[in-house]
């Protein structure tokens, strides 16, 4: 049998942190190739930006160590897995898909380091 190793992150780097209402974190997810998932944990509503896959992120990832480079979020109190939002200038509802993240242990640091810094 092949041996497997479980190697979680030992370190999450922030580098930005922005506060938006709800509307404007789904306005903020909305690309020319479509929208982009959202994420859910105790409360909150967010989206993060990864660096490009460059050597020297991959080394950081290596050593346990994953950077976001900016983390929008909002409350939303109860989990939705989908959730729509009207716009006037595209003329159409665009819809977003959430995933609840409150089982991995890495996003749940995360909420808690939030709530506990960013007021």
């Amino acid at each position: 049998m092949s041996k497997i190793t479980y190697l979680p992150a030992q370190e999450l780097i922030i580098h930005d942190v922005i506060a938006l209402p709800k509307e404007d974190m789904l306005r903020a997810n909305v690309t020319p190739n479509g929208n982009m998932p959202l994420y859910w944990c105790d409360g909150i509503l967010y989206s993060f930006s990864s660096p490009p896959a460059t050597e020297e992120v991959i080394s950081e990832i290596l050593k346990g160590k994953i950077h976001w480079l900016e983390v929008r979020y909002a409350k939303m109190e109860k989990f939705q897995s989908m959730l729509s939002l009207n716009e006037d200038e595209y003329k159409a509802t665009m819809n977003f898909r959430v995933i609840s993240t409150d089982k991995f242990d890495l996003h749940k640091d995360f909420i808690k380091w939030l709530k506990s810094t960013v007021k």
